[in-house]
Parts: C-alpha cells; structure tokens; sequence
C-alpha cells in the first residue's frame, strides 16, 4: 500500500508529539521552577484547611503514564482530605516539618525529609497539625494514559488517632536511614539511593530514587533505557547536562527526562546537590516477549449463552492457577449488520477465545494439565466448529 505525502507527513507528527513530547524544547525552557505566584488555592478533597499549589510537569508533557507534578504548601491547619484513587497512583512528599499521614485508615506523623506512595485502591490523607507550612509535593502515574479519579470519603482526619509506629509504606530521604538502598555507579563521591522499587507500585511507575552529589562533584552520563524520568532538585544548585545541552539548576526546580536521552549533574552550588528522581517505564515495545494463542468457534445460538458462562467460570478458573498464564479475551463476533457497515471479511466463526502465556513451554505445560482436561472438553462440547493458531507478541498497548 502506497502513503501519500501528505499521509506521511501526518504520521511523522504524530509519531513526534506522542512518543516525544517537548524534547525539541530548549533545555532551558523544559527546566520549570516552583514560583509561588503561580499557586492556586484549593479544599484539597475536603482536607482540614486549603493548601496551596500549582502543577509543575502534566499529563501531555511525556510519551509514559506520568500525570502530574504538583509542588507547594500546605499552611499550618491545611490538609488533604481522606479519598481513594483507583486507576493512578500517588505519592505525598514532604520536604520541611512534619505532618499527620493517614493510609487506608491508620494515621502515623512522620517527618521530612520522606516520601509516602498511595497505591491504587488505598485510601489516603494528610494534616498539616504544626504552626508552619510544609514544603509539600505530590507525583501521580495513571494506569492509562491521561486519565485520572478520585473518591472523596469527606473526612478531614483531624484529630485522628495515631499509631505510634507507621504501618504502610514510606521512604525517608535522610543518609541515615536504614530503609533506602544504595545502588553503585562509577561515581566515586556521589551517592545514589534507591527508596521504593518497581515491587511497591502496580503502574508502571518503576523507582523513586536519591542522588546526593557533593560540592564541586559530578555525576557521569547516564543514558535513558525504557524509561522517562521526572527529576526535582529538592536542595542545592549546579547544573544539568541532557544530551549535550547544559543549564542551570536550583532548588525548586523540575524537569522531565525522555527515552535514550543522556543525563548529568555537576554541583556547582556551595552545599549538597540533593535530586529526587522518579522513573516511568516506557512500555510502547515489551520487555518481555509473551505468545498468544488465538482460538475460534462455531457456537449454534442455543449454546451461546452457556459458552459465554463456560468461559466466566470454568476456563478463566483453570487458566489462573497455570505458571506463567497472563491474560485472556472472550470475543464475540458483531451482529450481521454491523459487519455489513464496516465491509467485514464473512465467517462462520462467531466467537474467539485469546489466550496469553510468558512463553510457548509454559502454554503448553497448561495443555498437559489436570484443569485443562476439564477446561477444553467444557468448551468444545458447545460448539460445532473449532480452529487455532499461534503468535509471537512484538507490541501491546492498552488505554
């Protein structure tokens, strides 16, 4: 099929905006600071008093499912009121002073320097109980891209009761705590922490990590794979070099970093350089290959409904409990005459049923088990026609 000069040109934009935001910005226009002019003022999900913010870095400004980079504070008596999230995840930062953190119902105070995820499906708030506002953000990744929610439980949680120790997640971004993880790099001086990993999240939000870079040091070039980056200089100045473009950085500056760009810091301030990194893995090509057996019928109509509950509540059972099992489709097959609109190819086939394995042995082993011998007859025993075949997985893709 030939494109037409015109067509091509359309796909080489699209292909541009989407898999590269702003990449074509000046490295100095990307950089943006946390100007407090720019703060609105909101009740913040019914919280105990207004916070103050305004959004650094947005839902279109990268290729990945970051949503939001909000930055500000929180003034003595404000907080973020009790709600749920179930399609994003956040997590609460807190750079100056303390606060009540409340997650899925417990309420603990922690102080800053500290980093608290709320994971999808759990409730979260805090108050600002102290007689100083707090130097507060607030990241967000989404399950599909662009898209957010909330569920407001109206409850300020003021006057909660506390638990003496935490139980739910945090991450102090102090040296002396015991719970970050230094990772090496070549970097003789500058020390690299890793506070949450991929296991913490369910998005693709993949790290949230640490760099401390003493005066007059700098950091080597690191280069982006499958992944984008979110960068916030919480203390010091230097500068950063992002594919061979350098500027200046300070406190309360954020940035975004894209797929394959390079990255490096130099302190150039008087103290530590202190950065907080977020990373979002870039899932337009699979890390790992997966297969997906393609399965069609034939069900007379009488038998439609039964195949349809065979699927629910026999063969999606069985295949669960199978190693390496991913994920399955019941497709059934437009009415005549949506077909008819849309010029489909005819077929006597009516439904689909797609399976997902990690790989072709493991696909296999579920052929050979006990639960598919009851699986595969349950199916096959309504329907007058069946056939199948295999692929190899090159792209997925879900919004």
């Amino acid at each position: 099929m030939k494109l037409s000069l015109n067509a091509l040109c359309a796909i080489f934009i699209l292909a541009v905006f989407f898999t590269s935001p702003v990449s074509a910005q000046e490295l100095d226009d990307r950089i943006v600071h946390q100007d407090p002019a720019n703060y609105r003022e909101s009740p913040a999900h019914f919280g105990a008093g207004p916070i103050h913010y305004t959004e650094m870095i947005g839902r279109r400004e990268m290729a990945t499912n970051f949503l939001y980079l909000h930055a500000g504070q929180i003034p003595a008596g404000g907080g973020i009121g009790h709600h749920f999230h179930h399609s994003i995840e956040e997590m609460y930062v807190l750079l100056s002073g303390e606060a009540e953190f409340t997650v899925n119902g417990h309420t603990s105070v922690l102080k800053a320097p500290v980093v608290v995820p709320n994971k999808l499906g759990s409730s979260h708030a805090l108050v600002n109980t102290s007689d100083e506002p707090l130097r507060w953000m607030n990241f967000a990744v989404s399950e599909v891209k662009a898209k957010g929610d909330a569920f407001d439980l109206v409850d300020s949680r003021v006057d909660a009761k506390l638990d003496p120790v935490p139980v739910f997640v945090y991450g102090q971004l102090d040296k002396e705590s015991r719970r970050r993880a230094v990772f090496e790099q070549s970097d003789e001086n500058v020390e690299y922490q890793r506070i949450l990993g991929p296991e913490v999240f369910s998005t693709s939000w993949n790290h949230v990590d640490q760099i401390i870079i003493p005066r007059g040091d700098s950091t080597d070039s690191r280069r982006l794979e499958g992944m984008e980056e979110v960068y916030y200089v919480m203390e010091g100045s230097g500068s950063v070099t992002i594919d061979g473009e350098t500027a200046s950085v300070e406190m309360d500056d954020a940035f975004p970093v894209f797929v394959d760009e390079t990255i490096s810091f130099a302190n150039t301030g008087t103290a530590d350089l202190k950065v907080l990194v977020i990373g979002i893995r870039h899932e337009t090509k699979l890390q790992s290959p997966a297969i997906v057996l393609q399965m069609d019928f034939v069900v007379p109509e009488e038998n439609q409904a039964a195949f349809e509950e065979m699927y629910h509540s026999i063969y999606v059972p069985a295949m669960k409990v199978q190693e390496g099992y991913l994920g399955s489709k019941l497709l059934r097959l437009y009415p005549q005459e949506v077909a008819d609109r849309i010029k489909a190819i005819p077929t006597e086939f009516n439904y689909q049923i797609q399976i997902s394995y990690d790989t072709e042995e493991n696909r296999r082993s579920w052929e050979l088990s006990p639960e598919h011998d009851i699986a595969w007859p349950a199916a096959t025993s309504l329907v007058d026609e069946f056939k199948w075949r295999g692929y190899e997985v090159q792209g997925s893709n879900t919004n």
